[in-house]
């Protein structure tokens, strides 16, 4: 049993938050997603948007992804949810919000969200701050995957039924993680009833990033590292597909950053774009 140590969410986690909540206040409409609770459970300092990680004009193309990964996910749930499918599980949760922000969707669901357990803590006690408390349907559930925990098992004690079809979200980890480590948690999501569907992220290689897209990603390669959580694995789209296939997901596809600007940001006239050759999804159902 963990000991619910509180600890503040990294400094990735946050970023994700301001970068969803910038997109409200700074983008004009029609907005691909809105998330301020997210911004809530930060509560930032005044002047947190002049940090310079939030400049809008030169970190646009990160907020664009960011804000695609989590409309395209958002999408696939509802979708599958409107298909009978009653179990969400959202590996690394980090300030997810979507039982906050989604309720008439969550509340339909079983949802869990599976994280660290001393930054799963601060949530815990944030959202009962701000008066969205742990509903019955929300299940959090600490895993501290540096300990070695298995995730898999945790799930099933915090109620998660294996013989149910599920969607599994796996966004801006897998980076984190080593080979054998994905390839291990492919199989387990494997194994998942018939009509279970995956979505995850992972990173192309930074030098098959866009030339003005590499130094900014250098720098995050290196601040990563400097944090103590480096990035290990980068994969091209064939290698993932294959690891996929490999680890007993037949029925895996790629979907890439510029699928996702064509449906979400086609029209757009403020140049705001995730960029092509960074990060892409893997989807792949059971």
């Amino acid at each position: 049993m963990h000991d619910e140590q509180i600890a503040a969410p990294d400094s990735t986690a946050v970023r994700v938050a301001l970068w969803r909540a910038m997109h409200v206040q700074v983008d004009p409409p029609p907005h691909v997603l809105e998330d301020e609770i997210g911004l809530r459970l930060v509560a930032p300092e005044d002047g947190w948007r002049r940090r310079p990680d939030m400049d809008p004009d030169g970190t646009s193309h990160f907020r664009a992804s960011i804000l695609a990964r989590a409309r395209f996910i958002e999408d696939l749930v509802v979708e599958r949810a409107g298909h009978g499918v009653s179990q969400y599980v959202i590996l690394g949760a980090g300030l997810d919000t979507f039982a906050q922000r989604r309720p008439e969707v969550a509340a339909g669901l079983t949802v869990f969200e599976v994280d660290q357990p001393g930054p799963q803590a601060w949530k815990r006690q944030r959202l009962t701050e701000l008066g969205f408390g742990i509903p019955a349907w929300l299940r959090l559930v600490p895993v501290d995957f540096e300990a070695g925990d298995m995730w898999w098992q945790s799930l099933a004690a915090a109620g998660f039924d294996s013989g149910q079809p599920a969607v599994v979200a796996s966004t801006g980890v897998s980076m984190y993680l080593t080979r054998d480590a994905i390839a291990a948690a492919l199989r387990q999501v494997a194994a998942l009833a018939p009509g279970s569907t995956l979505a995850m992220t992972f990173l192309l290689p930074i030098e098959f990033a866009d030339p003005e897209l590499r130094p900014w990603l250098q720098r995050a390669e290196k601040g990563a590292l400097a944090s103590g959580t480096p990035f290990i694995s980068f994969f091209t789209p064939t290698e993932m597909l294959t690891l996929a296939r490999e680890a007993g997901l037949g029925a895996a596809a790629h979907v890439s950053a510029a699928t996702l600007a064509q449906r979400y940001f086609a029209g757009r006239t403020d140049g705001l774009r995730p960029p092509n050759n960074s990060e892409e999804l893997l989807v792949a159902t059971i």
